[in-house]
């Protein structure tokens, strides 16, 4: 393959499967998103500079690191205030694992959630 991805590979009898490591992370991004409590996502400085520069990713905020045996996944997340932070992360944890497990059949090890914030809702403090 001559792109620079890193991918999954899955070996089956009548030859491998490769998954790439970014489709797992839109899976688990488009999953978090969906969550109720979730405002959006974080990540390093060099990924919020390239979006500042119209580089927009989706998988912002969500890490994947293969192991022998499956997959850990790693999210950084956002939550709006009035949420509880512990139940939106559990929410992610296990929302994200059953999404990737059943889309791509990887068994997911560990759903790891850093919540680096609380988003206010603007619109709320003008009521």
């Amino acid at each position: 393959m001559a792109d620079n991805k890193d991918y999954i590979v899955c070996p089956e009898e009548s030859g491998s499967i490769n998954i790439s490591e970014e489709v797992i992370a839109s899976i688990a991004a488009l999953t978090t998103a969906e969550i109720e409590g979730v405002s959006g996502f974080t990540a390093g400085l060099g990924k919020d500079i390239a979006e500042l520069l119209g580089k927009k990713n989706i998988t912002r905020g969500i890490r994947i690191e293969p192991r022998e045996d499956g997959i850990v996944v790693e999210a950084l997340i956002t939550v709006h205030y009035g949420f509880t932070v512990v139940d939106v992360a559990k929410a992610v944890q296990e929302k994200v694992s059953a999404a990737i497990e059943s889309t791509t059949g990887l068994k997911v090890l560990a759903v790891n959630v850093r919540v680096s914030g609380i988003s206010f809702d603007k619109d709320k403090d003008k009521k």
